[in-house]
């Protein structure tokens, strides 16, 4: 399947593609190294690990970057098995990730590794696979957007 294809598989999947919602996301501090993280009327928590002087309370923030990879690819796996007549017992994604040995700072390599529920034939993996490639976090990393830091 092209990217082309994939992509019209998948437009208007979830409000993530919608341009005109207002996108807001607010983080405070909380204590140590942990901040909260609000998100439309939910919450979370980030922290560092105990040797980067937190408390291990959360994940960290680059955990969760990962962790966005892979619920976006599990998301849309899942939706593609659905939109197929297939179950999504079993459907699950593992990561892992390096970071980079020089400056700046970053994520150099994520490795995700897709666990397709049984009963999902061979000849389907190509298709499931070329949509899960373009998952919006995916996309978001291979065409990166503008950052804008503003401090007030």
């Amino acid at each position: 399947m092209d990217q082309v294809r994939a992509t019209a598989l998948l437009d208007g999947v979830n409000a993530d593609h919608r341009a005109d919602v207002d996108h807001h996301i607010d983080v405070s501090f909380a204590a140590g190294e942990a901040y909260e993280v609000a998100v439309r009327g939910h919450r979370l928590l980030v922290d560092q690990p105990a040797e980067a002087g937190g408390l291990d309370t959360a994940p960290t923030p680059t955990e969760l970057f990962v962790a966005s990879l892979a619920s976006c690819v599990a998301f849309y796996a899942g939706r593609y098995l659905t939109r197929h007549g297939y179950s999504r017992d079993g459907l699950a994604v593992s990561a892992s990730f390096d970071m980079a040995s020089d400056r700046p700072a970053r994520v150099s390599d994520v490795r995700l590794s897709v666990h397709v529920p049984a009963g999902v034939p061979a000849q389907r993996w190509p298709a499931l696979h070329a949509v899960v490639s373009h998952c919006t976090v995916h996309n978001t990393l291979t065409k990166p957007p503008a950052i804008t830091i503003d401090l007030t």
